[in-house]
């Protein structure tokens, strides 16, 4: 019988490989799942051919060649899962900010939050559907171009690294502390601005898997910045709310619950925190041993994780050695193999191919033989 991610919205081909659901969810699996942050992206040359000259956020909203270059990392490696090819700033889009450059081309924002009035002008209900169906309808023909081989991710960044975003224009080079100090000088308009953001995360991570998610990935990429005081004072309630609205939404709307994963980059005080904050999964960034944060996590959540992207650049040998020792201190169950960031543009792309093959190699000699 075939998939379906509601009753009367969309009927997709039944999954083929579940092995990150099943590791998610934390159910036992023959081998470790695998998938990268940004496999999609630059460091494929087929990427750049597809992509061409087009504009980043041109890109985003073609649904069409989102799909090609959503697979095509799927085409070439082994991975366990695709994540849609999309980027965390279309949310501030979505409220109001509006397009200087694509990232990485000078200030992403025309018109950053720098002054409490500014976030008064934000649209505090956005038309998600309207401002995003480009996402929601890239997610769908995804979904069906895969046929089943694998899940499909969707995803979004954390509200307080969308802050920070929408502050201090971060492409546009440093501005050190200008975000953090708006959360302290301005407290009443950055909860307000906090809770706009969080409130169209949820509606964003909703939308998409009603178009067809099977997982999905919050993103809080400067997590860490915060500290413990105002992580946890002004992020961590954030993050909460996301978890728990998203199964409550998708409860209402009678959706199939999908597995949710939490990445706060840097953010190793809070790892205990996260893991009882309503999500399936923890990911981790390379800086945390893998046996620590087990230790903290507890065995209620899956950990995801957590090779540095550098090692890529090693010799194909290295990174094997790194392989092995990585799945053999987080073991094989209730574990996830990524990066612990995104994959780096300069990456020669079979030494990543190296790093997926050897997690599947490794963790079935493991199981094998327990």
């Amino acid at each position: 019988m075939a998939e379906s991610t509601s009753a009367d919205v969309q009927v997709f081909a039944p999954l083929q490989n579940d092995l990150i659901l099943r590791a998610a969810r934390g159910e036992k699996t023959e081998r470790v799942p695998v998938w990268v942050m940004r496999q999609a992206g630059r460091y494929l040359p087929e990427y750049k051919a597809a992509k061409g000259d087009k504009a980043f956020f041109a890109t985003c909203r073609d649904p069409e060649l989102v799909c090609e270059l959503t697979i095509q990392p799927v085409k070439r490696f082994e991975v366990d899962a695709a994540i849609i090819f999309s980027d965390i700033l279309i949310i501030p889009l979505a409220v109001g900010l509006t397009v200087a450059n694509d990232p990485g081309q000078g200030p992403v924002f025309a018109d950053p939050i720098l002054l409490p009035s500014d976030v008064d002008r934000l649209n505090p209900k956005p038309d998600m559907e309207k401002e995003l169906g480009y996402v929601y309808e890239a997610i769908t023909l995804t979904r069906k171009t895969l046929q089943g081989k694998v899940p499909l991710f969707g995803f979004a960044g954390a509200p307080w690294t969308l802050v920070k975003f929408m502050i201090e224009n971060v492409s546009a080079g440093p501005n050190p502390n200008r975000a953090r100090r708006f959360l302290v000088e301005y407290p009443v308009a950055a909860r307000k601005l906090l809770e706009i953001l969080t409130d169209a995360v949820i509606t964003h991570l909703v939308l998409q898997i009603k178009a067809g998610a099977q997982i999905v990935q919050v993103f809080d990429s400067y997590g860490g910045e915060l500290g413990p005081k105002l992580f946890n004072e002004m992020e961590l309630p954030c993050l909460r709310r996301i978890s728990h609205e998203v199964k409550k939404r998708l409860v209402e709307e009678k959706l199939e619950p999908v597995p949710m994963i939490v990445f706060a980059k840097d953010a190793h005080f809070a790892v205990e925190e996260l893991a009882n904050s309503g999500y399936d999964v923890v990911g981790l960034d390379w800086t945390m041993k893998p046996t620590h944060a087990r230790r903290l996590a507890g065995s209620n959540v899956t950990l995801q994780g957590n090779m540095d992207p550098v090692m890529m650049f090693a010799s194909k040998e290295e990174i094997k050695k790194a392989t092995k020792e990585m799945v053999q201190k987080f073991g094989t169950q209730r574990y996830i193999a990524n990066l612990g960031h995104g994959v780096m543009k300069d990456t020669d792309p079979d030494h990543l191919g190296v790093y997926i093959d050897a997690i599947h190699q490794y963790s079935e000699e493991i199981n094998s033989t327990a």
